[in-house]
C-alpha cells in the first residue's frame, strides 16, 4: 500500500493533491474532460466499451436487453431521426467523421464515402453517435473489436456505426438486421480500422455479431453472429467472444458467405479443428474475455467457479436469480470497489484518532481523494512514488465515457412505448439514466450539442460532466452527493414509469397513436430536464465547498 500520513500537513503528499485538485480544480476537471484519450486504455485500445446482453427468460419481466458504453472522445450529441419516404432511383450517402461532429448539421470533417441505393420508406431511429433504436424495436449496442491487423481494408466503404444507421432505418428485427449488416458488408466492403462487435436485439432475441475486414484486395468482410440463449447473459468488452462456430445450427449462428474457405485461404484456420470465430479474427495467443467479462459472468454465476486463470469462458451463462434492468444499471457503475481488483485498494492514508481513554492512535484509511476514475498521470505520479501501488483496471464505469444505454426491448407492449433506452451522459457511475421511448419525436435543445471539443454550457453533457468531475476530486465528501441524487432518479423511475406505458399503451389501444407519443416525449423530456437541473445544482454547491479552505481545514 501507499502509506501517506495526513499529520502533519507539510510532510504529507495529501497536501500536494490537494493544492493540484482543490487549489486548481478548473485544471484538473479541464484536463479529465477534454483529454479522455491520454487514458492507458484509450491510448492503447481506442476505447473501453461494455455492452451486456440479457435474454428474455433471464430477466424479471421477460425484457429483452442489450447495451453499450460509449467510452472514448466520440460526439455526444443525439437526435430522433423521424421515418421517412424516398422516390425510387434515390441513392443513400455513406459518410465517414459522423463520430466527432459538434452538431448534427457540423460536416467539416465529414467526409462522403460513396452511396447505396435506399429504400422506399425508412424507420424513425433515436441517432447517437452509434445508433441504437428504432422506432419497431430494433436495439444495438456495440464495442470495438482488436482484431488482427492483416485482415484491415480501409478501402471499404462502410465503418459500423453507417451500418447500424441503415440496418435502423430499414430492418424490424435482430435476425434482418443481422443479413442486411453482412450482406452490404461484404458487398461493398468493411473499413473499419478494426473488428467490430454489434449486440443485437428485438423484442424475442439478442445476438452478438463480430465482424472484421477480410485483408487486402477486394474490400469485402467476414463476420460471425451468435445468439444469446434466451435464459442466459453475455458480455462484449472489446475482445471477440465468439467460440466454436455450429455451422449446422441456423437457429443460433448466422456467418458470411463462404466462411470457411475465406478464412482458409487467408490462413486464419486449418480446416481441421473447429472453427473458433475469435481466434480467426485475434490470432492463435488471443483469449476470449478480459476482467470485465470475467467480472460480469462471473458474479452472475458463482456456482460455475470461473477463473481468470480459464483458457477461455463460456460465451454466455445462465444467471442464479432472474435480472431486472436496474441490475444491468447497478453493473454499469461497477469499478469492482470493495473487490481484490479495485485499482485504489491501496490508497491508504494515517490519520489520528482519539480511543476511549483519550489516547491517540493512528489507524489506515483510504485517503478521502482516492476514487477509481483518477487519471493515467495520477496513477503513473502514484507509482512513480511506490510502484506497484495502482494496478490498472478497465472499469466497467468509466471516466472517458462519453454516453451509455441500456435498452429493453418487450413484446406484450406496442412498438412506440416497448423499447425505452435507459440513456445517461458521461461517467455512468455518476450520472443518471433517463428513459427515451421508441416513441419520442424530439428531445431537449441541449441533446443535439457535443460537448467534447470545448466547455459548452449549452450541451447536455456539461450538466452532468461538471459536477461529477467536481465529485471526484474529493470523492469520500463528492459521492454523498452524487451517488444519492443518482438513487433518487432510479427510484423516481421505478415508481413512475410502470403508469407512464400503462397510460401510453391505453392511449395507442385506443387508436390515439400520435397522442401518446407526444405523451412520452413530453415524460422523457421533463425527466431529462429534472436530472441537468439537479447536476447543476450540485456543480454549484460543490464549487462553493471544494474551495482553498479544503487544504487547511478539510472539506465539510
Amino acid at each position: 500500500m501507499l502509506n501517506i500520513k495526513l499529520f502533519p500537513m507539510k510532510k504529507s503528499l495529501s497536501a500536494i493533491f490537494w493544492l493540484i485538485m482543490v487549489f486548481f480544480p478548473g485544471f484538473s476537471i479541464l484536463v479529465q474532460a477534454q483529454n479522455l484519450n491520454t487514458d492507458e486504455e484509450n491510448q492503447n485500445h481506442h476505447g473501453n466499451c461494455t455492452s451486456i446482453m440479457v435474454g428474455r427468460l433471464a430477466t424479471i419481466d421477460g425484457s429483452v436487453i442489450t447495451s453499450h458504453t460509449c467510452d472514448g472522445i466520440y460526439r455526444t450529441w443525439l437526435e430522433m431521426i423521424p421515418h421517412a419516404k424516398y422516390e425510387k432511383a434515390t441513392m443513400h450517402p455513406v459518410y465517414s467523421g459522423m463520430l466527432f461532429t459538434e452538431e448534427a448539421r457540423d460536416m467539416s470533417k465529414v467526409i462522403k464515402k460513396g452511396e447505396i441505393p435506399e429504400v422506399e420508406e425508412t424507420y424513425a431511429y433515436l441517432n447517437t453517435a452509434y445508433p441504437c433504436m428504432n422506432e419497431k424495436q430494433l436495439a444495438i449496442g456495440e464495442t470495438t473489436l482488436f482484431t488482427r491487423p492483416e485482415l484491415r481494408n480501409e478501402e471499404g466503404l462502410f465503418q459500423i456505426e453507417e451500418l447500424e444507421k441503415i440496418a435502423l432505418q430499414r430492418c424490424r428485427m435482430a435476425r434482418e438486421a443481422i443479413s442486411l449488416i453482412g450482406k452490404l458488408a461484404e458487398e461493398y466492403g468493411y473499413g473499419g480500422y478494426s473488428g467490430e462487435c454489434l449486440t443485437i436485439a428485438d423484442p424475442k432475441e439478442v445476438w452478438q455479431f463480430e465482424i472484421s475486414g477480410s485483408g487486402t484486395g477486394k474490400p469485402s468482410a467476414i463476420w460471425c453472429a451468435a445468439r444469446i440463449h434466451d435464459d442466459q447473459v453475455g458480455v462484449s468488452a472489446n475482445i471477440s467472444r465468439i467460440s466454436d462456430i455450429d455451422f449446422n445450427n441456423p437457429d443460433m449462428f448466422m456467418y458470411s458467405t463462404d466462411l470457411k474457405n475465406v478464412a482458409k485461404n487467408l490462413g486464419l484456420w486449418d480446416g481441421n479443428e473447429p472453427m473458433k470465430f475469435y481466434k480467426v479474427l485475434c490470432g492463435d495467443k488471443a483469449r476470449n474475455y478480459g476482467m470485465r467479462e470475467f467480472y460480469i459472468l462471473s458474479t452472475l454465476a458463482p456456482s460455475l467457479n470461473l477463473s481468470l486463470d480459464d483458457e477461455e469462458l463460456p460465451f454466455s451463462v445462465k444467471p442464479e436469480r432472474k435480472l431486472s434492468v436496474f441490475d444491468i444499471m447497478k453493473y454499469f457503475r461497477e469499478t469492482f470497489e470493495g473487490t481484490q481488483y479495485e485499482m485504489s485498494k491501496n490508497l491508504l492514508i494515517t490519520v489520528q484518532n482519539k480511543d476511549e481513554k483519550g489516547n491517540t492512535v493512528e489507524e489506515k484509511v483510504k485517503s478521502p481523494i482516492a476514487n477509481n476514475w483518477m487519471s493515467w498521470d495520477l496513477r503513473n505520479l502514484i507509482n512513480e512514488l511506490k510502484p506497484g501501488t495502482i494496478e490498472f483496471r478497465g472499469n466497467i464505469a468509466s471516466n472517458g465515457c462519453s454516453y451509455s444505454h441500456i435498452i429493453q426491448c418487450r413484446s406484450w407492449l406496442p412498438d412506440e412505448v416497448g423499447a425505452v433506452a435507459w440513456f445517461s451522459f458521461d461517467n455512468p457511475g455518476e450520472s443518471p439514466r433517463i428513459p427515451i421511448y421508441a416513441g419520442v419525436t424530439h428531445l431537449p435543445p441541449s441533446f443535439c450539442i457535443c460537448g467534447q471539443n470545448r466547455h459548452r454550457k449549452d450541451a447536455a453533457i456539461w450538466s452532468f460532466r461538471e459536477a461529477n468531475r467536481l465529485a471526484t476530486i474529493t470523492w469520500s465528501k463528492g459521492r454523498t452527493f452524487i451517488e444519492p441524487a443518482v438513487k433518487e432518479f432510479e427510484e423516481k423511475a421505478r415508481q413512475e414509469v410502470q403508469v407512464v406505458e400503462e397510460v401510453a399503451a391505453e392511449m395507442i389501444k385506443a387508436g390515439k397513436t400520435e397522442e401518446a407519443k407526444i405523451y412520452l416525449t413530453n415524460y422523457t423530456n421533463c425527466f431529462a430536464d429534472a436530472t441537468m437541473k439537479k447536476w447543476e445544482e450540485m456543480a454549484d454547491i460543490m464549487w462553493g465547498k471544494w474551495s482553498i479552505w479544503g487544504i487547511f481545514v478539510g472539506v465539510e
